[in-house]
């Protein structure tokens, strides 16, 4: 064994990507290695999650295949740490007790896959030739590996995830701005409300012009704290304070030639606000400590959920730096002003749960219309989340207004109606078929038992159930 704790099955091809397989059975890892050393890989193993990190800090990484075990059941926090340290690295996570929250997140994290084991072994090839197909695709679109300290809440992001879905008249509007924001160099201020997909669209804005083939790196300006901000997007040279053995570059620098992406960006303090404004001017920055600036060229997108007029107004944002971004505004409408669009949303939401879980689901009519009463507060990420939930608690695949949390179930349906107090009246038909539904879901489909616990005959029973197939 290396010093590392891992050791290569061969010796190293320098034209072969590198393969971390991280698992604690022995017997796995071997068979893991030779697959991936038959399909072109230079395979590493690793027992444990400590020594997989030890192997990315000692040695060039290009994926991991990382089981949930090997890190003590903790599988999420490793990702995050590794997506932290070392974002270019591809992961893959294995286990074998899945769930879809957990295959959800990791994929939020930005893993590339989340598998069930066990798994044939022509899954496993299927796998590490899709793995070998997307390094090569991000090595011919000649995007820079730099690498970013642990420290850095961001991503550098080579993956065009930029589907926005709606068919609105306003996200129709929007898809126009967003595809002449696309063909320009100036910085754009995007607002919306928390979940409406602030980030998403500045994506599609930098993956739909000329800088999509450099870096797209995301800074949550209000996960740092305000000390580290400065040497995260200037960087710093060796020296420059204490704790600083050595130079490392900034967010502003890895971001050559693409796009960085200031999210929240009225959280900034006034002092980095006048330092961006000067760089985003003067096309420069100068790092911590360092007596030279260095020339620049990066597109500002920055987003917030926050009226920045009114910041202006109080004194917590410079009004230049307000101006210097708000060349181009894009206002993202909350999913409360476009309803029409929840169906297309929540499909194309359920289509991806069901990839990653594997498990059929498919909204019933009572649950769609459910999702399209309620106003949701937290938009589209609420909306995710609530599928998510639905997925998990739902019985079987067809999911139910139940399957959904309170707020959700408790909204007024279409069709209602209002007494004078504001109060909701439901008709009687659809309370009939919700308790019908309801009851047999319950009872995992058992129909004549239902219908004694309702009163109703079975005859009547099953005429109501073909009567709600036919609607």
């Amino acid at each position: 064994m290396h010093a590392t704790g891992v050791a290569p099955i061969a010796e190293r091809d320098s034209a072969a990507p590198s393969l971390l397989i991280v698992d604690q059975d022995r017997n796995v890892l071997q068979t893991f290695r030779e697959a991936a050393h038959a399909n072109g890989f230079n395979a590493f193993a690793a027992e444990s999650v400590e020594h997989a990190y030890r192997c990315l800090e000692a040695q060039e990484v290009e994926a991991v295949l990382l089981d949930v075990a090997a890190t003590g059941g903790d599988g999420l926090h490793a990702l995050r740490h590794m997506k932290s340290r070392w974002p270019e690295v591809m992961v893959i996570i294995t286990s074998a007790q899945p769930t879809v929250p957990a295959a959800v997140e990791a994929m939020k994290l930005g893993a590339y896959d989340y598998l069930a084991k066990p798994f044939t072994a022509a899954e496993l090839k299927a796998l590490l030739q899709r793995v070998q197909e997307e390094l090569k695709t991000t090595a011919d679109r000649g995007i820079a590996q730099d690498r970013l300290p642990a420290a850095a809440a961001a991503i550098v992001d080579r993956s065009p995830v930029t589907e926005i879905v709606g068919r609105s008249p306003a996200m129709e509007k929007l898809y126009r701005i967003i595809e002449k924001a696309g063909q320009s160099t100036h910085p754009v201020l995007i607002l919306g409300e928390s979940g409406t997909g602030k980030e998403l669209a500045a994506r599609c804005i930098h993956f739909s012009g000329p800088t999509r083939n450099h870096p797209f790196i995301v800074l949550d300006c209000a996960s740092l704290l305000p000390g580290s901000i400065e040497g995260e997007l200037f960087g710093y040279v060796k020296g420059a304070f204490p704790g600083a053995t050595r130079s490392k570059d900034g967010l502003m620098t890895i971001a050559e030639g693409g796009t960085l992406f200031l999210d929240e960006v009225g959280e900034l303090p006034l002092n980095l606000q006048g330092k961006l404004l000067r760089a985003i001017q003067e096309h420069a920055i100068q790092p911590l400590g360092a007596s030279k600036r260095i020339p620049i060229n990066v597109r500002i997108l920055a987003a917030t959920n926050r009226d920045l007029e009114h910041a202006v107004a109080e004194g917590r944002l410079r009004r230049d730096f307000y101006f210097r971004l708000n060349v181009l505004t894009l206002r993202i409408p909350p999913l409360r002003e476009r309803k029409q669009d929840i169906p297309l949303l929540a499909q194309q939401i359920l289509d991806r749960l069901v990839r990653v879980s594997g498990r059929p689901h498919s909204l019933g009519e009572e649950a769609l219309e459910a999702l399209v009463a309620y106003d949701w507060p937290g938009n589209v990420r609420e909306l995710e989340s609530c599928l998510e939930r639905a997925c998990t608690m739902s019985s079987g695949p067809v999911l139910r207004p139940a399957d959904f949390p309170s707020a959700v179930q408790d909204a007024p349906l279409h069709g209602s109606r209002s007494l004078p107090n504001g109060t909701q009246v439901i008709p009687l038909a659809r309370l009939e078929k919700q308790a019908i539904l309801s009851t047999i879901d319950q009872l995992n489909g058992d129909k004549l038992l239902a219908a004694r616990l309702l009163g109703i005959g079975k005859t009547t029973l099953y005429r109501k159930l073909k009567e709600y197939a036919r609607e």
